[in-house]
This record gives structure tokens, sequence and C-alpha cells, in this order.
């Protein structure tokens, strides 16, 4: 959310140097210095963000940051050389921000639609609303999470003080195996970033993860597992 101040006011001030006129100057420079500082805390949430990728999406986002910096650097060149009474080179300069500005949105673009990074992986799996069975009761052991296929969904069940309980196998966060993860206090612990869920409600207890995992309703039914997506 944080990416629209810097990119409406970087965006609007290249408008006004465009077409605004003389009358339109302090309004210009009002929304390049609104640009440069509220880029700052732009940065460092997707610093946060880039921290949790690998492979082709952190080389992305290694780009990503590069176009950005060069974008914030631009500005506040534009911004000293409004200053110091140069506004044609400053125009020059926030043009060229603008420019940088768009080869960044792109990439920050293809890593949420495309590489999916710090988007909920659960948002769009298929549950099934009616009961259907998915494991042998005598095939669940105590603290032992064990991976099956529903359908277009994958779940993890989970023996814990007796109770079956079943979530979305894939972490919410960046799609990590939860079956391969820790089962403790009554919570599972995704094994890559170590996003914790509650077994009971898929409620999340620690991040980085900031959605809650999925969860189903759970019966044993002539010795079977069955389960149905929660409503």
């Amino acid at each position: 959310m944080l990416t629209d101040v810097p990119i409406g006011a970087w965006s609007m001030a290249a408008l006004l140097d465009l077409v605004g006129g003389k009358d339109s100057e302090p309004a210009a420079d009002l929304l390049v210095t609104t640009g440069i500082l509220a880029a700052v805390p732009t940065a460092v949430t997707g610093l946060n963000d880039w921290s949790d990728t690998m492979g082709a999406a952190s080389r992305v986002g290694m780009a990503h940051a590069s176009a950005n910096v060069a974008g914030l650097s631009l500005f506040v060149a534009s911004r000293l050389a409004r200053a110091g009474g140069h506004r044609k080179r400053g125009k020059a300069l926030a043009y060229a921000g603008v420019a940088a500005l768009g080869v960044g949105g792109y990439l920050g673009g293809h890593l949420s639609y495309v590489n999916a990074v710090n988007v909920n992986h659960t948002a769009f799996e298929n549950r099934p609303d009616d009961w259907m069975p998915v494991l042998a009761d005598t095939e669940l052991f105590e603290g032992q999470p064990r991976k099956v296929a529903l359908e277009e969904a994958v779940i993890v069940l989970v023996r814990d003080g007796g109770q079956v309980h079943a979530l979305s196998n894939r972490c919410s966060h960046l799609g990590g195996p939860l079956n391969e993860g820790e089962i403790s206090d009554g919570c599972v612990k995704c094994p890559w970033h170590g996003s914790t869920f509650r077994l009971a409600d898929g409620h999340v207890v620690r991040g980085p993860a900031t959605a809650a995992q999925p969860t189903y309703d759970v019966r044993t039914r002539d010795g079977q597992i069955e389960v149905r997506a929660r409503a």
C-alpha cells in the first residue's frame, strides 16, 4: 500500500512539470519532497518481503530494488537542482526518475502476480463442501503430520492430544509444506520461514505469515477420517 504514495507523488510532480506552468512549481516541488520522504518506509517494507524470497524471485527482487534506488536517487538530485534554481535540470532528472520508477513498478508487479511474493498461497484452493474420506483412522499417529491429496487441494492431517485437525498443507506465506513442520503446543510451524499456525482454527500465532491457514471440519466415520471445508 505504501508504494502508492511515492509513485503517485512523483508521477504528479512530473505531470505538473510538463503541463503545469510556473504557478504549479511549488506544488511540484512539494510532491517531489513527499515522494522522497515516503520512499524510505516503502523500501523497508519491500526489504522485509524480499528477505523471504528464494531463487528467481530473489533475483527479480534485486533488480526491482536497484531500479527503485535509481529512481529515488534521481528524484533527490531533482529536488536539489530545483532548490538551487536549476529547474530545467530538475525537470529532466524527474522525467528520468519516472522512467526508472516504471521499470521498478513493472518488476514489482512481476513479483506479486507471477512469483506470488507475500500473497496468500491458499487463496484459490478448491476445497470441497461435502464430507470426503481421506485416510484410515488407524494410519494417523499422534504428533506425526500426514499429507493427503483432496481433489485439487492438499491438506495436512495432525492428531494432537487425541484430536484430529486438518489444514491446507501449503503455508499461506510462501507455500511451504506444513506436513514437514514441527508440531508443538497445539500449533504447526512451517519448516521454511517459521510461520506458526494454531491447529484448531489456522490462526497465525507467529509470522511472517499474515493470512490464516484454511482449516477443515473433521470427523471419523466407519474407520475413515473425513473432512470438508470449514465455512
